[in-house]
């Protein structure tokens, strides 16, 4: 968990990341309900990190939040928020220019 030795105590945000994730996994069906509420109460009484890993261990990995975002996501915000600037009545030249506190080089999206 983390990389860290198993044997490292458990901070209570770590008990609460595997009950998050416990609670996730009996919305999907891999845990039934009494299932659910053994591991909890396991993972609330948890010490190590180990303790905690071994009531994941026959779960998929979690993705994270940030591994879930688009790539494209700045792009579609910045054509949505064009497209709405246009309908207003600003006009596409509106949409499209700099506000006069930005420098030009950062009218370019990095990565995109």
């Amino acid at each position: 968990m983390n990389g860290l030795p198993a044997s490292f105590r458990a901070a209570d945000s770590d008990r609460e990341r595997v009950a998050r994730q416990l609670e996730y996994e009996v919305g999907t069906g891999r845990l039934s309900v009494d299932e659910y509420s053994e591991r909890v109460q396991r993972a609330l009484a948890a010490r190590t990190l180990g303790e905690l890993a071994a009531l994941t261990d026959d779960l998929p990995v979690p993705v994270p939040p940030t591994a879930r975002r688009s790539r494209w996501r700045p792009v579609i915000v910045a054509v949505a928020t064009a497209a709405a600037v246009a309908l207003m009545g600003g006009g596409i030249a509106a949409a499209v220019e700099l506000p006069a506190h930005m420098p030009a080089s950062m009218s370019v999206m990095p990565g995109c």
